[in-house]
């Protein structure tokens, strides 16, 4: 197998950067599933109030771009199929 993805989405990225990202998604929706992400966070300073509002995490879409990453890694999904004589 190459060292660098050839074709789709992620041509031209190395197996290994792929497999940090697959790392880093696979963290994060943990951490989402844990309810350690905020979404909007507000304070107050000396001058006036400040608040920050990030886009939500979406779990389907973090568990997506895994299967692709998974996809483009040639990594398998499900059971692998066993026969018996």
């Amino acid at each position: 197998m190459s060292g660098t993805i050839q074709s789709g989405t992620f041509a031209g990225m190395s197996r290994a950067q792929l497999t940090e990202r697959r790392a880093k998604l696979q963290e994060a929706l943990l951490a989402l599933a844990e309810g350690q992400k905020a979404v909007s966070v507000a304070y107050t300073m000396g001058n006036g109030s400040r608040s920050v509002t990030f886009t939500p995490a979406d779990e389907d879409r973090i568990r997506g771009l895994i299967r692709q990453i998974n996809g483009a890694l040639g990594l398998r999904r499900g059971a692998i199929g066993v026969s018996f004589r």
